[in-house]
Order: C-alpha cells, then structure tokens, then sequence
C-alpha cells in the first residue's frame, strides 16, 4: 500500500483517521495547505483532484504563479568531514558535487523500491 497519490505534479499524503473512520491528507513539499479526505479510496482521490482543480483556479483568478513542489534544488547540511570526502569522490570522478550526490540519492532511492 502506498501513503501518497499524485495528480498534476502534485503529491498528496494519504492517512487513515480509526476514531473518524475517515481517509485523508494534505499536498506535500508547497507552502500552501491543501487537504482533503474521504470516507473510502475512491472519495479520497476525487478530493485530492478537485482540490488541487480549485487551488490551480484559484490562482488563476488571482493571478498568481502556482507553487510547484520539488524544484529539484534543496540544502543539505552534512559533517564537514563528509563534505570533504564527497568533494574528493566526484573530483575523482570528474563530476560536480551536485551530480555526485543525485547520483548517490538516486541509487538510494532505488535500492528502496
């Protein structure tokens, strides 16, 4: 079972509430919040959609730039002594320090899938 939707580039938490009998969730990785629920997964994933539907037309109508989740920059704050180690593994591999570490992330994340 999956915690998380999608929908429109978006990423959607999915929690079950035992005491309220009732799925629900909020969009990840935006500043702004957008929740939703459901009593099943069916209600839960057409909350999701008309959620993220509404807050797109919402800013529309107020004409203002949607907040996209994920840019695909973020800080990481490691030991130095990690830093320097990672530093000389890509120079001796040619590559950036960034390339370096999206590697290393990537190869994580698909050892845990």
């Amino acid at each position: 079972m999956k915690n998380t939707i999608t929908y429109k580039g978006y990423v959607g938490s999915v929690e079950f509430s035992e005491e309220d009998n009732v799925f629900f969730g909020k969009v990840m990785g935006i500043r702004s919040l957008i929740s939703y629920e459901g009593t099943n997964g069916k209600s839960l994933v057409k909350n999701f959609h008309d959620s993220i539907d509404e807050y797109l037309k919402d800013c529309e109508k107020l004409k203002k730039e949607p907040e996209v989740a994920y840019k695909g920059t973020f800080n990481v704050r490691i030991k130095p002594e990690l830093h320097k180690q990672a530093v000389i593994c890509a120079m001796a591999q040619n590559v950036s320090l960034n390339n370096f570490v999206e590697e290393a992330v990537r190869a994580f994340v698909a050892a845990q899938q």
